[in-house]
């Protein structure tokens, strides 16, 4: 099966990036066909600051490989590598409905949030389904907060093959509930332009800050402590198998459990887990020509597949001038 999903380098990786996509990635790429990008033109709806994308791209690069994704194994490469997704998006802005885009969740969330409104952050969903359908994607792991989005990608989709003729793959949402919302030290989805996300590569001092900073509840030390809702209990199960995951419960509903003592531990567990991601990540940054070859070997495959559903696309809306 074909598996695509992407991210955008705008800041350092954090557990929700990994548990919510990453780590899903890795798995995939050994029994399926999997495509792996960095949505940098998505980024530029945040960024403005071209030194600091730059910057991004290639540290964001390096995070993904480190983790464990395997150019022999899957197509890795950056969005803007890929020109023909900019055409598409043209192409199917033409049969994308504007209350379609002006009911999107995302874009009301991030104007107020106090990003700036623009045509990019309003058509972002359009720009998204472009890099689905140009690589005829069947199943889409996401988050629960990008649900809508591959929504309208498939509304899209299904809007143009009706109007042109069957041009493009309908992608299925792939959501695994477990780690579909990763919460953030304050409760909230961790995100970046929260301020709320623990980060898979941050120094130990400052990650271990981040972890005491995890928001708990008032309930006394010699009272059993809820697990429903709670933002350290949800974070350290994530770490461990269902076995492990219903020991911690039964810690947590035991009276005298003392939540500074399992953030300790939940540091030491993280910290644990990402060491030799941590050592080959630095071994990556300093061979930078290896990471651009082969970001440019995985633009030229991926490029090789927008070519094929590019031209149906031109074919069918009739851009062909020149067939009778």
């Amino acid at each position: 099966m074909r598996v695509l999903s992407g991210i955008q380098p705008s800041g350092s990786l954090h557990l929700g990036n990994y548990f919510g996509m990453m780590k899903r990635m890795v798995e995939y790429q050994e029994n399926n066909e999997l495509f792996c990008f960095l949505v940098n033109y998505h980024a530029l709806t945040s960024v403005f600051d071209a030194e600091l994308l730059r910057r991004q791209t290639f540290e964001a690069a390096c995070d993904f490989l480190a983790l464990g994704l395997d150019p022999e194994k899957s197509v890795f490469w950056v969005q803007s590598d890929v020109q023909e997704v900019t055409e598409l998006t043209w192409l199917l802005s033409n049969v994308t409905g504007m209350g379609l885009l002006e009911r999107s969740h995302s874009y009301k969330d991030k104007t107020a949030k106090g990003i700036p409104a623009s045509h990019g952050l309003f058509a972002y969903p359009v720009l998204m389904a472009a890099d689905i359908l140009l690589y005829g994607a069947e199943k889409v792991p996401v988050g629960k907060d990008q649900k809508q989005h591959l929504e309208i990608a498939r509304d899209i989709a299904i809007r143009f093959n009706n109007t042109y003729g069957e041009t493009f793959v309908v992608p299925e949402p792939d959501i695994e509930e477990s780690v579909a919302t990763v919460p953030g030290i304050d409760g909230q989805k961790m995100s970046k332009s929260y301020g709320n996300a623990i980060e898979i590569f941050a120094g130990e001092k400052e990650m271990r800050e981040k972890v005491m900073k995890i928001k708990t509840d008032s309930t006394p030390v010699d009272q059993p402590k809820p697990v429903e809702g709670n933002v350290l209990y949800e974070l350290y199960s994530l770490f461990l198998d269902e076995k492990e995951r219903e020991k911690l419960k039964e810690r947590f509903l035991t009276p005298g459990l003392k939540y500074g003592e399992v953030k300790k531990e939940l540091f030491g567990v993280i910290w644990e887990y990402f060491a030799p991601y941590r050592k080959e990540r630095e071994r990556l940054v300093k061979d930078r020509q290896y990471v651009v070859d082969t970001l440019r070997e995985g633009a030229r495959k991926a490029r090789q597949v927008a070519a094929v559903y590019l031209e149906r696309a031109r074919r069918n809306v009739g851009l062909d001038y020149w067939n009778e």
